[in-house]
């Protein structure tokens, strides 16, 4: 390593940085300096400006003043005070029609036209509480008349109701005598019709014991006809040959009739399957129905919410408007005609 050209380097930069660090110095020094400058210039302005200003006011004050303008009544403070009023009375001869200066309901004997109409309004007041009143009393009075008459009516009725269950009563007595006569004779001649059928069966058994029916004598069966015929209300037995045929004939007949309870099932087992689909069908309609109706329903209910609250808003603008117009107007209409 070039031992003596690095501590040439190192010198030769520390001499710049110390030229670098004085030059540094200097600027700061003259820009403070101009700083110091700056400011005074600025504080010589700002009491230039100053005194300009107090210059100009002082001249405005002393050489033109406000009195001395053209348009200083325009601007007057004391305007207000100096003019004359609108209206000195209601027939003065400045309030013509183009001056807006005298309206219906504002004369300048608004205060004694009002404290009348306010004791025209109480007259008025006390005159309805009255006839109120006389209308209730008269409703009073109407109501009991009503009400006695309903009494005396409903008494009557009771009477009429009284008399009724009375003749009702005595006819059910009568009723229940005939009936009690006429189940003893009834009763007497069933008893008398039970001993004679007694008698008839005990004579028809005896007939029967002693006859060949009950004995189950073969030969009284033989037809006169031959012996291969027979006597059907006589006939007490057929051969084993026969019996057989019949049971035959009984075996087949309970097939058929399996058979058909078989087929009746089938038909009462596809009946069952078709009722539970329309049933299913019917209730997946039914759900569909009701979701449509709450639907329904939910808007019929909003559109009648939001129809009530417009009544209610119209209501109450109509009373107000009501109240805030009846009464002014026929009052208005009442003074103008008074004081015509």
């Amino acid at each position: 390593v070039d031992k003596d050209a690095l501590d040439t380097q190192v010198k030769d930069r520390k001499t710049q940085e110390a030229a670098e660090k004085a030059r540094n110095e200097e600027f700061a020094n003259e820009m403070k300096q101009n700083d110091k400058i700056m400011c005074m210039l600025e504080e010589r302005q700002k009491n230039s400006i100053r005194n300009i200003n107090k210059a100009i006011s002082e001249f405005q004050k002393n050489f033109q003043k406000p009195e001395t303008r053209r348009e200083f009544d325009l601007s007057d403070p004391q305007a207000l005070k100096k003019d004359k009023p609108a209206r000195l009375s209601d027939n003065d001869p400045r309030c013509t029609v183009s001056g807006l200066q005298k309206f219906m309901g504002e004369d300048l004997n608004y205060d004694q036209r009002m404290k009348f109409q306010k004791e025209q309004l109480r007259e008025w007041s006390l005159q309805q509480q009255r006839d109120w009143q006389n209308a209730l009393a008269d409703q009073k009075f109407a109501d009991d008349l009503y009400d006695k008459n309903r009494i005396q009516l409903d008494r009557k009725t009771m009477e009429q109701q009284r008399k009724e269950e009375e003749n009702k009563r005595a006819v059910c007595v009568a009723t229940k005598d005939f009936n009690r006569t006429q189940a003893a004779e009834l009763a007497e001649r069933r008893k008398l019709e039970k001993y004679q059928k007694m008698k008839d069966d005990m004579d028809e058994i005896s007939s029967l014991l002693q006859g060949d029916l009950l004995s189950e004598n073969p030969e009284q069966a033989v037809s006169s006809f031959g012996r291969h015929r027979v006597i059907t209300d006589r006939w007490k037995g057929m051969n084993q040959d026969q019996l057989m045929a019949i049971r035959y004939s009984q075996q087949q007949q309970v097939l058929e009739k399996l058979r058909l309870k078989e087929e009746e099932r089938q038909r009462d087992a596809e009946w069952d399957r078709q009722s539970r689909q329309a049933a299913r069908a019917q209730l997946v309609l039914e759900w569909h129905q009701q979701r449509q109706n709450r639907e329904c329903r939910r808007a019929l209910d909003n559109i009648n919410a939001e129809l009530s609250q417009e009544q209610k808003s119209k209501n109450i603008y109509l009373k107000e408007e009501a109240y805030s117009n009846f009464p002014t107007d026929q009052y208005y209409a009442q003074f103008n005609t008074t004081s015509r």
